[in-house]
């Protein structure tokens, strides 16, 4: 193994090598070339890149200028990745170190930045990802699922962010932004696809004003799929793996003049249809490949299988210039009015299999009552001159009752444990920039927060709890972060970031199968370098990073072993490291290319720590005399060592439009699904491509294409449950659809 000292000095030198390449390139031009952000405000010539604007400091800045791993999705990326009615989690591998999946199909996504991430499947959970929807925290992972549709971008902020975003932010933010309502004139859209397996895809938006003052924006999405998977157990009588989804969203902008800005938002999501549906014995023993005879088209469930959501918020963003500084109020609420997943987890029967199932495990997860409120105040500087600077204070209250339930093989239920969390959390926070050159500026944060959770259970039915029935936890800390970025010249910058961050500790809820658990706070500190550049005058754009980061007390969850029972533990450190890189630019002015990688290593190191194994699978760690599993050095659950991302598309000028290509490719290798290493329970590498064949006319307002989704069926097992037999589920099959969509 590369002595840790020894990768940073490579890693540095890589960096410091870059900018001396970039110097010699730039050279040759002439030192009248215009700066960033003069060129930013020039007309785009044809084949030459927008500039990227980005909001990760919570100003809106060019990309470049910006001292955080960042990438960002919009326009035809996000076009594209969502045509076939997919959910949040095709945005895994998507950019670098980028990983996102689910044991809950589309209403419960688990996010990993760097490998760093939480496979808690409780209602209750809490990542280190946080997920932030028109600045509002969604911090209930059933409430992370919110469908993609009328976004303006999706930002993704590797590393921590832990002083200027809201809640639990160690791993990274990944920050979607809706369009916003308008009072220039009246526009909008529609997109309408159809694919593979009754899949349908509606969205549109449109923007309205009503008068010189106020503008309304309406957006809607529908989503369907057939049920397509026949059940075996009934004689293929009854079909499953279908889905209904639909969305709204209103918002309200009132701007009476330049000083003061409102706007008003209002959303709701209904979902309804089937859970992740589980397939006993699927894994080949001895290997992590598919069964001979697998049929992907075909279950042996004997249980039910549903999944009902309905989700509602709002949020108010108000405004205000005061001349010398700009004052922000952000005011949020969420909430769950209906949660109700239901499946088969053994994924077969006792008596008809497949294969061997041991026992009948039907359960279902229930949280019918949430409510999320978060508030929200920040000022920031507004003259000019070297210093400019960010305070505010923040709010966070959330309630939220839920539960799980078992059932018998005749579908009774035979317990059921509802419990009550109540978090609430408070922070004061503030940053610095200070340009010391023309060239050089550093910036220093600094957030207190203060995080406190009473959870206590309220009903036990058909089961005896063990442990005790309320638990509380309360923890503040300190978090900060420094960094500087330095323009080597117009077109180059590098910069080096050290910050920390803070997850306040986690309860888990109590089942029949074991008591509640928690786990204490983490912490991390994280070393970042790299080097941002606009290339080939505009043609192209790259960046590239380098990270390090040690995780203290890291909260991990223990999933199954040898009971369907979800425990928290604490790791004493993990460890992470790696590099990203992405690049994009024009070949020619018709032909436009764009890749990134990232490499992440993590390793858990608590020689102390042991999990139990699992029913059938072929470990690879350790045993302890107690027979269970030894996980010291094992790499994160989830964590891919590698993500590599390409597309390219080719457009051909016609007499009265243009005729494109496009194709896209994403990779990533090998994870494991759990703490542990077992032959059975390592995903396979996974390739998934997509083409894309289209028409579009008078300047791009109308467009119609015919588009392949994971086009070579490449089927992968992507999780699995380890308690029983050797049940997994697979990636999403190949789609084959058309599509149109038109502006107004």
């Amino acid at each position: 193994m590369m002595k840790l000292s020894k990768m940073h000095k490579r890693l540095l030198a890589l960096t410091a090598a870059l900018p001396m390449a970039a110097m010699a390139q730039d050279a040759t031009q002439a030192n009248t070339e215009p700066s960033t952000q003069q060129a930013a405000q020039q007309p785009v010539a044809s084949g030459q890149l927008e500039t990227v604007t980005v909001t990760a400091q919570r100003r809106a800045e060019n990309i470049k200028e910006v001292p955080v791993s960042v990438s960002m999705l919009q326009h035809e990326k996000l076009d594209v990745i969502l045509s076939g009615g997919q959910d949040v989690r095709v945005l895994a591998g998507k950019t670098p170190s980028l990983n996102v999946e689910s044991s809950t199909g589309r209403v419960f996504p688990r996010f990993y930045i760097r490998g760093y991430g939480n496979a808690d499947f409780s209602i209750f959970a809490s990542q280190p990802v946080s997920l932030i929807y028109d600045d509002v925290v969604q911090e209930n992972p059933i409430l992370k699922g919110y469908p993609m549709f009328d976004l303006a971008n999706i930002e993704v902020l590797r590393g921590p962010q832990g002083t200027l975003f809201g809640r639990n932010t160690p791993a990274g933010v990944v920050k979607f932004e809706s369009a916003k309502p308008s009072l220039k004139g009246v526009e909008g859209y529609y997109n309408f696809s159809v694919a593979s397996h009754g899949t349908t895809n509606v969205e549109g938006a449109a923007n309205i004003p009503l008068s010189n003052e106020w503008a309304l924006r309406v957006s809607t999405l529908r989503q369907h799929r057939d049920d397509y998977i026949r059940n075996e157990f009934t004689d293929g009588r009854e079909s499953l793996d279908g889905y209904n989804e639909h969305a709204e969203r209103v918002q309200v902008l009132y701007q009476p003049n330049g000083t003061f800005n409102a706007l008003f938002n209002v959303h709701q999501r209904t979902t309804s249809g089937n859970s992740r549906l589980f397939q006993a014995n699927i894994i080949k023993k001895g290997s992590n490949q598919l069964v001979d005879n697998y049929d992907e088209g075909a279950v042996f469930t004997n249980g039910q299988n549903y999944q009902n959501l309905t989700t509602r918020g709002g949020n108010v963003r108000l405004s205000w210039d005061l001349g010398a500084v700009k004052l922000y109020s952000v005011t949020g609420y969420e909430s769950i009015t209906e949660y109700n997943s239901r499946g088969d987890i053994d994924g077969g029967n006792p008596v008809y299999g497949p294969g061997v199932v041991p026992f009948q495990v039907e359960t279902a997860s229930v949280l019918p009552d949430l409510k999320q409120y978060t508030q929200e105040f920040r000022i920031e500087s507004k003259k000019a001159g070297p210093m400019s600077w960010q305070a505010g204070v923040y709010y966070f209250d959330e309630d939220a009752t839920g539960g799980s339930d078992n059932f018998n093989t005749a579908g009774a239920r035979t317990s059921r444990v509802v419990s009550n969390q109540r978090n609430k959390a408070w922070a004061a926070f503030g940053s610095v920039n200070y340009a010391v050159t023309d060239a050089l500026t550093v910036r220093g944060g600094l957030r207190y927060t203060n995080d406190k959770k009473d959870f206590r259970t309220i009903e036990a039915s058909g089961t005896t709890l063990q442990g005790p029935s309320t638990i509380n936890a309360e923890r503040h800390k300190t978090n900060w972060d420094l960094s500087a970025t330095y323009a080597i010249n117009p077109d180059v910058s590098a910069y080096a970031r050290v910050a920390t961050g803070f997850r306040a500790p986690s309860i888990g809820a109590p089942s029949a199968s074991g008591p509640a658990t928690i786990a204490d706070a983490e912490t991390i500190t994280s070393y970042e370098a790299g080097i941002k550049a606009d290339l080939l005058n505009r043609r192209a754009r790259a960046s590239l990073s380098i990270f390090d980061y040690d995780v203290k007390d890291q909260q991990l969850t223990v999933v199954g072993g040898n009971s369907n029972v979800t425990a928290l533990i604490n790791a004493e450190k993990t460890k992470g490291r790696g590099i990203e890189a992405e690049i994009e630019g024009f070949v020619t002015p018709d032909f436009k290319v764009s890749a990134s990688t990232s490499y992440n290593y993590t390793k858990i190191q608590d020689p102390s720590l042991s999990v139990n194994k699992c029913a059938q699978c072929t470990v690879l760690d350790p045993l302890n005399a107690a027979g269970r599993v030894v996980i010291d050095g094992n790499a994160l659950p989830q964590a891919p060592k590698w993500i590599v991302n390409l597309s390219a598309r080719y457009n051909w000028p016609l007499a009265e439009g243009n005729l494109f290509v496009l194709t896209d490719w994403s990779y990533r290798s090998k994870v494991n699904f759990f703490l542990y290493e077992a032959k059975e329970f390592t995903g396979a590498p996974l390739t998934e491509g997509g083409l894309r064949v289209g028409y579009n006319w008078q300047g791009g307002k109308y467009e119609v294409a015919a588009f392949g989704r994971n086009i070579t069926d490449q089927r992968r097992i992507t999780g699995a449950i380890d308690f029983n037999n050797l049940t997994g589920f697979v990636n999403e099959p190949r789609q084959w659809g058309v599509q149109l969509k038109g502006l107004f």
